[in-house]
């Protein structure tokens, strides 16, 4: 397995990760009042806008805030997860690491040779070293083995 890819992806990914912790709540308040509104829908009408049952909205409703709360779940677990090995590194290498992969910019590496006073390659060298802490911290491993 490349842990040093797996390791790049969740950085990539991170941000909208992060995100989805704010939507899915909001998402799921959502879905809880149209819940009631579906609900409280007198007799066995049709709802407006499904084309089903009343039944079949509330049923899939229940489904759609089932699968929310499992996928809230799962950002929480894993942005956690990223937070944790990302705590393992210094200021600098969480710089680099945010520049590089999680909100990469163009100019961004004029930036950070500006901003810490260094060459270009200087600041590769640091990054690989920040990424190979990373990868460690995350999965325990650097390298293909």
């Amino acid at each position: 397995m490349d842990w040093k890819r797996e390791a790049i992806d969740k950085l990539k990914n991170y941000a909208a990760h992060r995100e989805a912790l704010e939507n899915i709540p909001k998402e799921l308040q959502r879905l809880e009042s149209v819940y009631t509104g579906i609900r409280s829908t007198a007799g066995r009408a049709t709802v407006s806008g499904g084309g089903g049952s009343r039944e079949d909205a509330l049923l899939s409703n229940i489904v759609h805030r089932d699968e929310l709360k499992r996928r809230l779940k799962e950002a929480r677990l894993w942005v956690t997860t990223v937070d944790k090995a990302l705590a393992v590194l210094d200021d600098t290498e969480c710089l680099m690491l945010e520049r590089f992969y999680i909100r990469r910019s163009k100019g961004s590496i004029d930036d950070l040779c500006e901003q810490l006073n260094v060459e270009k390659a200087t600041v590769y060298r640091r990054r690989d070293a920040a990424l190979r802490r990373f990868t460690i911290a995350l999965y325990g491993v650097a390298d293909s083995e």
